[in-house]
């Protein structure tokens, strides 16, 4: 079934790629990172889709939650079944504006600011990050990273592996844009 919702997501956004004015990246790359006194936790997917539509400034993704995969077994099991319960919130979402005009013709680094909504666990919170954005020729190459407080999408910690999980995490997002 996820990967049927993954499809038809695709399709949704790939319909209006033909217009051109629609980039889409079907392996965007997602990681995250917490620092905690006792072990760090690292999870990386490369199965996120993010769409950039390069005439409204405007950007999305969705990122199947049980996509991340994590260096132990018990951490996936633990992050997917306790923390984010993927079975009852299959996908992380994020729908957002530039705010800076970017010459999506001319080559160069653009650092913009990038403004939206992310909803993670149910719960949608406003975001503004600085991001970086390069043309190059035919290919676009975004990238930003910043921070997620679990408290603020309500994901709950037990008392006995506070020390296991941080309060924030650190996220980082790639992504790479191929123009017709």
């Amino acid at each position: 079934m996820r990967k049927l919702v993954a499809w038809f997501f695709v399709m949704f956004l790939c319909r209006f790629a033909a217009a051109q004015d629609i980039l889409i990246d079907k392996n965007s790359r997602i990681s995250f990172f917490s620092e905690a006194p006792l072990e760090n936790i690292e999870a990386v997917t490369s199965k996120a889709a993010a769409a950039l539509d390069i005439k409204a400034n405007e950007v999305a993704f969705k990122v199947p939650v049980s996509s991340f995969e994590f260096r132990k077994q018990l951490m996936r099991e633990h992050f997917n079944e306790n923390y984010l319960e993927s079975e009852k919130f299959p996908y992380a979402t994020f729908k957002g504006k530039i705010n800076e005009a970017v010459d999506w013709n001319v080559d160069g680094t653009y650092p913009v600011t990038v403004v939206g909504m992310l909803d993670i666990h149910g719960i949608k919170k406003r975001y503004e990050t600085q991001a970086t954005v390069e043309v190059k020729g035919s290919v676009i190459n975004a990238q930003a990273t910043f921070v997620v407080k679990v408290a603020d999408h309500e994901i709950e910690i037990p008392r006995i592996v506070i020390k296991n999980i941080a309060e924030q995490v650190d996220v980082k997002v790639s992504s790479t844009f191929h123009k017709q």
